[in-house]
């Protein structure tokens, strides 16, 4: 299947059953400014680039959301439960990314698109949700085209410094993406001073 743009990408998730219908359930939990985002989107474009007729295992669906008004960890593990008592198959994990800049040791981030455009790859800066009218919707803040053409390259953000290129260089190694989907293509960041 040829993917080309942001429309048959959510056309890809709408036409798949089990995604909307964790997308769905998800939304049961009416949080503000919330994405389901990571490998949960980049898995299944890649899956469908490389032909699986199978969707490949992910270690967890990531439910995230801001809320600057309550930024206790706990909340976060009361949303968890939640949605797995609604669909216990699924590695649900719920985070507040009003409060995740202390984990990550940087600036506060301003929303949750906000976060997602400084996860460390652009094919996984991807997130999806739905809006007022239900309606799906898909947010990519460094772009599709990464994903699309099987290209593993840095956020903008994990370019600034050497100690996040170090981070992103690691996770390349760790995370073996092309041991699942070898039509994909890793790129380092290379620099100078390492």
């Amino acid at each position: 299947m040829l993917l080309k743009n942001k429309a048959d990408v959510i056309n890809l998730i709408q036409s798949d059953e089990k995604m909307m219908e964790i997308i769905h359930t998800a939304s049961i939990l009416d949080l503000p400014d919330w994405w389901i985002c990571a490998g949960f989107v980049r898995s299944k474009i890649w899956d469908t680039l490389h032909g699986y007729k199978e969707r490949t295992s992910i270690p967890d669906v990531d439910v995230i959301y801001f809320d600057g008004a309550n930024m206790d960890e706990k909340y976060e593990k009361k949303l968890e439960n939640k949605l797995k008592k609604l669909m216990p198959d699924i590695p649900w994990s719920v985070k507040n990314q009003a409060r995740m800049h202390r984990v990550n040791r940087i600036p506060p981030y301003t929303s949750s698109e906000d976060a997602i455009s400084k996860f460390p790859e652009t094919a996984t800066a991807l997130g999806v949700n739905l809006d007022k009218e239900h309606e799906l919707t898909l947010t990519a803040p460094c772009g599709i085209e990464g994903v699309l053409q099987m290209e593993v390259k840095p956020t903008p953000f994990f370019t600034e410094t050497r100690e996040r290129a170090v981070i992103f260089d690691e996770r390349l190694i760790n995370k073996n993406w092309t041991a699942k989907w070898p039509m994909v293509s890793v790129y380092p960041i290379t620099s100078p001073s390492r």
